[in-house]
C-alpha cells in the first residue's frame, strides 16, 4: 500500500500583542465621545449610576478604604448583637434549667 502523505505548511501566526496599560486605557476613554456605545450600555446596565467611577489610584484606594470601614463597621455591630443574643440564650437556658429540676421536685 502506497501512501502519500501531503505535507501542509504551517502558517505562522503573529504573536499577540501586549495588553494595554492602565493609562492606555484611560487615555483610551478620556477620548471616547459622550455619545460612546459603551457609555449608554453601562447606563443601561446600571453600572455608570451605582458608584462614581474612580479618577485616580487615590481615589480607588479611598473607596476601598471606605468600603473596609464600612464593612468592619457592620461587623462590629452583628458582634455586637451576636454576643446580646448570646447572654439571652444563656439566660433562657438557665432558666429552663430551674422550670425542670421545680417540675421534676414535684413529681417525686
Amino acid at each position: 500500500m502506497n501512501i502519500v502523505a501531503k505535507s501542509k505548511k504551517r502558517v505562522v501566526l503573529p504573536s499577540r500583542p501586549n495588553p494595554p496599560t492602565v493609562d492606555q486605557i484611560l487615555e483610551d476613554i478620556d477620548r471616547a465621545a459622550p455619545n460612546d456605545p459603551v457609555f449608554s450600555v453601562l447606563e443601561k446596565t446600571g453600572q455608570d449610576s451605582s458608584r462614581p467611577s474612580p479618577d485616580s489610584d487615590a481615589e480607588l484606594k479611598f473607596q476601598q478604604c471606605r468600603e473596609y470601614l464600612e464593612l468592619n463597621e457592620r461587623l462590629q455591630e452583628a458582634r455586637e448583637r451576636l454576643l446580646k443574643q448570646r447572654e439571652e440564650l444563656r439566660a433562657a437556658g438557665e432558666r429552663l434549667q430551674e422550670d425542670v429540676a421545680e417540675v421534676k421536685g414535684r413529681t417525686l
